[in-house]
């Protein structure tokens, strides 16, 4: 007799991948002491190169990191897989002295190891394992803090308008609307939170799309599209309740199409571990997904 299988458990939604999260940051050398020396992230060797913007590495992933006077923080924090939680420790104790004076700091946490850079955003470092599938480095997910009863209206605009699947599930640390990117490896989460959410200062998130016109469509009829970009890119910021048009959130949106030249680019990843004084041939580049 045949098997039978939950073909629904391998759909893939509209989703297809986060590509980047962007930040603006004013200090290029303090950037490069937590970013690549700390977190042990690699600098994009061959775009954004100059001290206007600079992209960081990690896995098929990126932080982006534009030069300004002002720095912005994302209202929430960014979750990563990093190849060992060890190493990552002593590497964020080596640039303390660098960073001080700064808001850095990092904590050893349950399962994790929460990292604040030098002006305030937060990033929570995971070791790789089971809920990651092969993954050993990469952006996971992005959370960001919701007002109490708005979780159900965020899941029902990514399942209507962006066509990715999505969830409302009751956890310890707050109700969170759970949406599902590409596999089943990334996801949005917006948890409700009582506490007061910050404003927001135009920090952007970066997703593509395998429909790229139809939820277009959505939201140039409800006014949200906020930037028209080019042929293979365009932007909005709130995210509203698709039954009663409330707004109930604001990210930016950069939403690419799957025919952008930058889609799946491959990124330079490089072996934080090599020294120096105890270089091996090699091992300079890592490969995500290999241990």
């Amino acid at each position: 007799m045949d098997k039978t299988y939950d073909r629904r458990s391998q759909d893939v939604g509209n989703i297809v991948a986060l590509e980047h999260v962007n930040v603006r940051i004013p200090d290029q050398v303090l950037a490069t002491a937590f970013y690549v020396q700390g977190l042990g992230f690699t600098r994009d060797p061959y775009v954004m190169v100059g001290i206007e913007n600079m992209w960081m590495n990690l896995g098929q992933e990126q932080f982006h990191l534009p030069t300004a006077a002002q720095p912005q923080v994302l209202r929430g924090h960014v979750g990563v897989v990093v190849p060992d939680l060890e190493a990552l420790k002593a590497r964020l104790e080596s640039v303390r002295p660098k960073l001080a004076g700064t808001k850095f700091g990092y904590a050893v946490e349950d399962k994790h190891v929460q990292v604040t850079c030098p002006w305030g955003n937060r990033i929570r470092c995971y070791a790789p394992g089971p809920e990651w599938g092969e993954l050993t480095l990469g952006m996971v997910y992005v959370e960001f803090p919701v007002k109490p009863g708005d979780a159900e209206g965020i899941k029902r605009f990514y399942e209507t308008v962006l066509g990715a699947p999505a969830s409302v599930v009751p956890e310890a640390a707050g109700t969170a609307a759970r949406v599902r990117i590409g596999g089943q490896r990334q996801e949005l989460i917006f948890r409700e939170t009582a506490e007061e959410i910050p404003p927001y200062d135009g920090h952007h998130i970066a997703v593509y799309i395998a429909n790229f016109s139809g939820p277009h469509a959505f939201l140039k009829q409800h006014g949200l599209v906020t930037e028209e970009s080019s042929e293979i890119q365009y932007r909005f910021q709130d995210i509203i309740d698709p039954e009663t048009r409330r707004p109930l959130f604001t990210i930016e949106h950069e939403v690419r199409c799957l025919t952008h030249p930058m889609f799946l680019r491959p990124l330079v990843n490089r072996n934080p571990g090599q020294r120096q004084a105890t270089y091996q041939r090699g091992r300079d580049a890592f490969v995500p997904g290999m241990s």
